[in-house]
């Protein structure tokens, strides 16, 4: 039996330009979100990020609003 975890067709997601569920590469990155830079070392956030392996399409999303 295969493992669930290490098949690419598991990791589909809803793409907002494809209107379907099409396979995305994901990571999470730290974002700063202050544009002052006095306070960008205390403003640094993580982010799902997730790109549409057929269009190119990103999405990215706070993890603290998850």
């Amino acid at each position: 039996m295969a493992n669930p975890a290490a098949d690419p067709d598991a990791a589909r997601e809803r793409c907002p330009d494809c209107r379907e569920k099409t396979p995305h590469h994901v990571r999470v990155e730290i974002r700063t979100e202050s544009e002052n830079p006095e306070n960008a070392a205390f403003s640094r956030e993580p982010y799902r990020v997730a790109v549409c392996a057929r269009c190119g399409h990103e999405t990215a999303t706070r993890m603290n609003n998850v």
